[in-house]
């Protein structure tokens, strides 16, 4: 069984406090003598052989070994139109599950849930919460970014000349046929689907991922592992 993952600023340091030392400490009950990793979200990863516990959000360990885990290649950012309340990070935690490296939040015109702006911040820290933990659960080194939310207009202008593919229903290149850039854009419509207007103001490429139609809140988790079988990257 793989060992349990922590976030830690300084994973060689051997020590984990804060919110992910009372996690370690009282949720999972790690104890001296065992053995857990701490990665700091970007790539490094260190082995700690628990010495100590103290208080309710503290430990610490002899280090066992330190590794700098390289990004996947090719390198993908979901951009995720918002789902419903209760389907929304579900959506990030599947699609940091699948692989992504970077997650999105896009107001599409079918878009039916809306962020207010003074609730906008709120709404991106819990996407980045359940990043961080679907990470953890993931046994990934690298955490994803979530960033701010954008319209069908500040999409377009973030793919302006990269690799981007949406999925899409009536798509006719499927996406086994796809060759990969080293790093690409995968864009999720809403459960209403991407109208034709905005498809073709993206200036992304449609792809089919297979014959059923997913909903917005598992389709980038069912793309993002055909692309890891198909590109090689896993």
């Amino acid at each position: 069984m793989s060992l349990p993952y922590f976030i830690a600023a300084d994973p060689a340091a051997g020590v984990l406090g804060g919110a992910e030392g009372r996690h370690a400490v009282t949720v999972k009950r790690i104890a001296p003598g065992e053995r857990i990793m701490l990665v700091d979200g970007h790539g490094t990863a260190a082995e700690i052989l628990v010495r100590e516990v103290r208080g309710k959000d503290h430990l610490s360990g002899d280090v066992v070994r330190v590794a700098e885990v390289a990004q996947p290649r090719p390198r993908v950012t979901v951009v995720q139109a918002i789902p419903k309340a209760d389907r929304a990070e579900l959506a990030v935690d599947l699609a940091v599950q699948g692989g992504a490296d970077a997650i999105v939040p896009w107001i599409s015109q079918r878009t039916i849930a809306r962020w207010p702006a003074d609730k906008q911040g709120k709404q991106v820290a819990k996407w980045q919460s359940a990043a961080r933990e679907a990470a953890k659960q993931s046994r990934r080194a690298w955490v994803p970014e979530v960033s701010a939310p954008v319209t069908t207009n500040q999409v377009r202008e973030l793919i302006a000349g990269r690799q981007a593919l949406v999925l899409h229903e009536d798509a006719a290149t499927p996406l086994r046929d796809v060759e990969f850039a080293d790093e690409l854009f995968l864009l999720v419509g809403p459960e209403g689907g991407i109208g034709a207007d905005e498809l073709d103001s993206l200036g992304a490429q449609a792809v089919k991922l297979g014959p059923e139609v997913l909903r917005t809140a598992s389709a980038a988790f069912a793309a993002l592992c055909a692309i890891g079988a198909l590109s090689g990257r896993w």
